[in-house]
């Protein structure tokens, strides 16, 4: 195929031409190029709405199945690691973040649907709302997700708007705030874990930071976490844009399989009881992230990683 014409293709086909969604009662099913890529769970089920499986476009799932299902092999830690999610652990008290039932803890909030709004041309749009133990309703979320199609990459881009009711604070806490729980093979080798399959996990920042020991607590652009699942070399990078609150974002990104941007978690991470990383907002104010998160074969030397960061760091 000469350039020529795949330049018209593109601009008859986007790249959002070839996703398509199919939606049920509790969830959004999400197929790229013929072939399944994630499920968008939102239903009463879910204490938040996440995105599992994750697959490469390979096929290859690089998010862990547990809480949702179990699998041989895989760690059975921190249930409410559920696939790719955005929340947070101090909202007013209330938290978001690891609010798996039951327990004794009375603080745990839920983020429950308010309305779909939209599943075309690529992107899904949807309101929820952040209810705390007692009904109450603390913020109101507006999510637009873009997914996009492409012959070696998974992308997808999150807009997320947050709105008080009444005042909010979003408090200092490593707990938080937009994460995915990665496979099994992109963990890094420790003790007391199953030796299948093989925990080959590496990350590294934007700043060339590599592991936890690098990464955790560290503030970047970006984390890329790779390694090898199912005999592919293949990663997961999570991008910050440069308008969102308190960028360039901390990391809470662990050996174990966590990778988290939080922008909330200054005094904790800098382990600096005069920090401060925590945001109020009161009645008409409005906290908006942009993420992008990129599933690539190889490494982010050769998926070229920084070039891709570049690009979406233009978007406005």
């Amino acid at each position: 195929m000469n350039s020529r014409l795949l330049v018209v293709l593109l601009a008859v086909f986007p790249l959002w031409a070839q996703v398509r969604f199919t939606q049920g009662a509790e969830k959004i099913s999400v197929e790229i190029d013929g072939k399944p890529f994630t499920e968008f769970f939102y239903g009463p089920a879910a204490p938040k709405p996440y995105l599992h499986p994750l697959r490469a476009a390979s096929g290859v799932i690089v998010s862990r199945h547990f809480p949702m299902a179990k699998v041989e092999g895989e760690t059975t830690d921190h249930p409410h690691h559920r696939g790719l999610w955005f929340t947070h652990g101090d909202v007013n008290g209330v938290d978001f973040w690891a609010n798996e039932p039951p327990g004794k803890r009375t603080n745990l909030g839920r983020v429950v649907i308010n309305k779909i709004v939209s599943a075309q041309d690529g992107k899904i749009a949807a309101l929820f709302d952040w209810v705390g133990p007692s009904g109450n309703k603390l913020v109101a979320e507006s999510r637009t997700m873009t997914f996009y199609s492409d012959p070696r990459l998974r992308t997808i881009d999150l807009d997320i708007t947050l709105t008080p009711v009444g005042t909010v604070k979003f408090g200092d806490t490593k707990e938080g705030t937009f994460a995915v729980r990665v496979a099994s093979g992109l963990e890094a080798p420790g003790k007391n874990i199953p030796a299948d399959p093989p925990r080959t996990g590496k990350m590294i920042d934007a700043e060339g930071r590599e592991s936890e020991a690098g990464v955790w607590g560290k503030r970047a652009p970006w984390v890329d976490v790779y390694g090898e699942v199912e005999g592919q070399r293949i990663g997961i990078a999570i991008m910050d844009h440069p308008a969102n609150p308190h960028y360039p974002t901390f990391w809470h990104c662990r050996a174990y399989g966590l990778c988290a941007a939080n922008p909330f978690g200054a005094r904790e991470f800098m382990n600096d009881q005069t920090q401060d990383g925590s945001i109020t907002l009161r009645p008409g104010q409005t906290l908006r992230f942009r993420y992008r998160v990129v599933i690539h074969p190889g490494d982010p030397q050769t998926a070229g990683i920084a070039a891709q960061y570049k690009q979406f760091s233009a978007m406005r």
